[in-house]
């Protein structure tokens, strides 16, 4: 950052004071999508978030344009046309911005909502002393409250029925590797199958930060892997249906198949929609269209507080979780809805009266 030295006046009279001027560090981008990208390498973004963060930002692109992100069906592969990273700073943008937030807060759920703006806001602050960009448009926007669901552990007899429904051998093992190692759903995602121990029942992967560690997994997962390897040796282990497009780089293309590596975005939407009628158990097949279904997380979360409910120590399940602190593992750490209807049944009158 260049700042011009102040002008002393020779009458005595006030000092000049002008505006710190920003030199830029580095040619800036020819559009908004390069600025993404080159945000995600030279901030050291892990790969296992990279994908996060680029559908986020990808999402903001259209709201730093002044127009509204589509959402469901319509957003899977779209794209905001190119723009001028510089456009972030005309001065008519923050106002037409907090309105288009408040719009998606409507939409969406509060946690999305408030992850997407806090990726937009480290983007944005990576840019500013890079010289590209001068201010933050999205000051003013607030945080939305998002009360805690303490429904997100699902029962044992529900993971049960989970298992039980059709799907490929892809969403089977998917599915049986996420709660089997409690992993985040975007480090199994970037697994490659050079990364796989089987004989251990390990693989390792790239953790929030990029720290390299190893997960876990039980005979399950076991059982279904040479399944869905089916003989290859490297490349992404969850692939696409079809051949990758040609702009998909080279380590999330399949050397064998020409697939690419399966997106987060549409693992959950398969999730979702295969567990709705699991998640509605007394609603009607004819308002699937209408019914929400269980998220990818919530596979974590009850494979964790199972744990606790089974008594596993704190040090171990920090382990198994990889939390840096005893703090972040406390939501995971709550009785469970199995261990508290066990509790209720077992105080109940006609139960202490068998006693």
């Amino acid at each position: 950052m260049a700042i011009e030295r102040a002008a002393v006046p020779e009458n005595g009279g006030a000092l000049r004071v002008p505006h710190a001027r920003v030199v830029p560090l580095s040619a800036p981008p020819p559009s908004y999508a390069a600025a993404v990208e080159r945000y995600l390498t030279g901030a050291g973004i892990a790969k296992s978030s990279a994908r996060i963060y680029r559908i986020s930002l990808t999402t903001w692109g259209w709201m730093l344009r002044g127009e509204s992100a589509p959402t469901g069906p319509a957003r899977r592969g779209a794209k905001p046309d190119p723009f001028d990273l510089a456009a972030i700073d005309d001065p008519g943008l923050p106002p037409v911005l907090a309105e288009l937030a408040a719009a998606r807060a409507d939409e969406m759920d509060a946690d999305t909502v408030n992850r997407e703006l806090s990726i937009a806001r480290k983007a944005i602050g990576w840019w500013q002393p890079q010289g590209w960009i001068i201010g933050d448009p999205t000051i003013g926007i607030e945080r939305r409250p998002a009360p805690p669901d303490r429904t997100k552990a699902l029962s044992k007899p529900q993971i049960t029925t989970l298992w039980q429904l059709e799907a490929s051998v892809r969403e089977k093992t998917f599915w049986k590797l996420l709660y089997e190692s409690a992993a985040r759903a975007e480090e199994i995602l970037c697994l490659n199958i050079e990364e796989l121990f089987p004989a251990d029942k390990r693989g390792r992967v790239a953790s929030k930060g990029g720290a390299v560690e190893w997960i876990h997994w039980q005979s399950g997962t076991a059982q279904l892997l040479p399944r869905l390897i089916a003989g290859r040796t490297h490349g992404p282990l969850f692939l696409t249906d079809r051949k990758a497009p040609a702009r998909t780089p080279t380590l999330d293309t399949c050397p064998v198949t020409g697939r690419a590596r399966l997106s987060y975005r549409r693992a959950e939407e398969i999730f979702e929609e295969s567990t709705r009628l699991l998640a509605n158990p007394l609603a009607s097949p004819d308002d699937f269209d209408d019914l929400e279904g269980w998220t990818l997380h919530r596979l974590r979360h009850s494979a964790l507080t199972q744990d606790a409910e089974d008594g596993t120590s704190t040090p171990l399940l920090l382990a198994r979780s990889r939390h840096a602190s005893v703090r972040s593992l406390e939501r995971y750490a709550r009785p469970g809805v199995d261990a508290v209807a066990a509790h209720v049944a077992a105080s109940a009158p006609a139960a202490r009266r068998r006693g």
